[in-house]
């Protein structure tokens, strides 16, 4: 039974790990506040991990940026002001989702792109397809006969 047990902690231990959640650098007492906190720092990208908000990542990069948005709000700043300092202190990429703009198109629309270029391919060999399926039965009707 002890075996059974110690096998089984061995095996949690990892996923123990994995959930552990990204400490705050300190807490407001108003729920109100702290709400805002977390929906800037989901708008905000990490740029070391680059595929996270800084409310998810360990980076220290993020641990610096999640301080700088407690304190902004601390002293009063609405959210625009805090999401228009970093974003001209970093740019467009610190933004989880950059602004429609004719330097970001491609951005926007390259998925679009891609699927549209991809259905026009599969619509093209099934076309195809049909064709040489149509020419090889009437190949077997005119032999048939």
């Amino acid at each position: 039974m002890r075996r059974l047990l110690a096998a089984l902690f061995l095996c949690l231990l990892p996923l123990a790990a994995l959930a552990q959640a990204v400490p705050a650098e300190g807490r407001f007492n108003d729920p109100q506040r702290e709400a805002r906190v977390h929906n800037l720092q989901r708008q905000l990208r990490c740029m070391v991990c680059q595929g996270q908000s800084i409310d998810e990542s360990d980076a220290p990069l993020a641990q610096d940026l999640r301080r700088l948005v407690r304190e902004q709000i601390a002293v009063g700043r609405s959210d625009a002001d805090i999401l228009e300092y970093l974003h001209s202190r970093y740019g467009d990429f610190i933004l989880m989702q950059p602004p429609v703009q004719p330097h970001t198109w491609l951005l926007w629309l390259g998925p679009l792109l891609v699927f549209g270029a991809g259905g026009a391919v599969a619509w093209l060999v099934i076309a195809k397809a049909r064709k040489i399926l149509d020419s090889d039965d009437t190949t077997e009707n005119i032999s048939n006969n």
